[in-house]
């Protein structure tokens, strides 16, 4: 996937577009329409000039409540609106990772997890992305690799984007995650026992969809499910897809 440069801002370490892929119909995902990040709120100085200039009007955060407490939110930009959906989905210390464990497979059941407890949320996301009035969107989570990386995930299959670039894309995060880590260690924190690697397998995200699929008969099966209508997946392909 030609992605959006990752390395444009020093406060945010896994920020692109996820643009480029050619979905449905042989129609390319737009740029600039969706972007997916780590959690915004450290923006600062020409950080935040730079995110201004890309001219987001939505920045969807999918931590969770707590989450927004302990660091803050994106910063109060003109035109600029926050909407914050909790996609209900168990700590990572309810089911630790093992270090001997297949971490692909870990993930996936983690994810597969949250696609049926964090159903609601997971629908209204979907649902916020397909809204042109919202675009450009930013959907975050703390470093942008698990929540953000289904959401962008389901978004990209619902407009016919392979898997193996869905996972090509998702992947991209290993990369972004050290540098994550690196910066968290800088604060003086320790990541907490029992959290899986900051790594995204490719065939984590290949499992996940694989077995979505074969539990509601496509991924547009499982949106409806979460309350995604037809109306809004046709409004998704209408501006996401050129």
């Amino acid at each position: 996937m030609d992605a959006i440069e990752e390395t444009r801002f020093t406060t945010l370490f896994n920020f692109r577009d996820v643009g480029g892929p050619v979905g449905h119909g042989g129609r390319t995902v737009r740029r600039r329409r969706l972007f997916r990040s780590d959690s915004p709120h450290r923006l600062d100085g020409t950080d935040r000039e730079a995110f201004a200039a890309l001219g987001v009007r939505t920045v969807l955060d999918l931590r969770r409540p707590y989450e927004v407490e302990r660091d803050g939110r994106v910063p109060d930009l003109d035109g600029l609106t926050w909407q914050h959906v909790h996609p209900e989905h168990a700590e990572w210390d309810e089911t630790p990772y093992r270090p001997d464990a297949d971490l692909a497979r870990y993930l996936a059941d983690r994810y597969a997890d949250m696609a049926r407890t964090g159903t609601v949320g997971l629908g209204r996301a979907i649902g916020l992305i397909a809204d042109e009035v919202n675009a450009p969107v930013v959907v975050h989570c703390v470093a942008g690799k698990d929540r953000t990386g289904i959401v962008c995930g389901l978004t990209l299959a619902a407009l016919g984007v392979p898997d193996d670039e869905i996972a090509a894309d998702y992947a991209l995060s290993t990369a972004a995650g050290e540098r994550f880590l690196a910066w968290f260690r800088s604060t003086g924190r320790e990541i907490r026992p029992g959290l899986p690697p900051l790594t995204c397998p490719e065939e984590a995200m290949l499992l996940f969809l694989a077995e979505l699929r074969a539990g509601y008969g496509s991924v547009e099966g499982y949106l409806r499910h979460a309350g995604v209508t037809d109306a809004q997946l046709a409004a998704l392909h209408d501006h996401l897809l050129e």
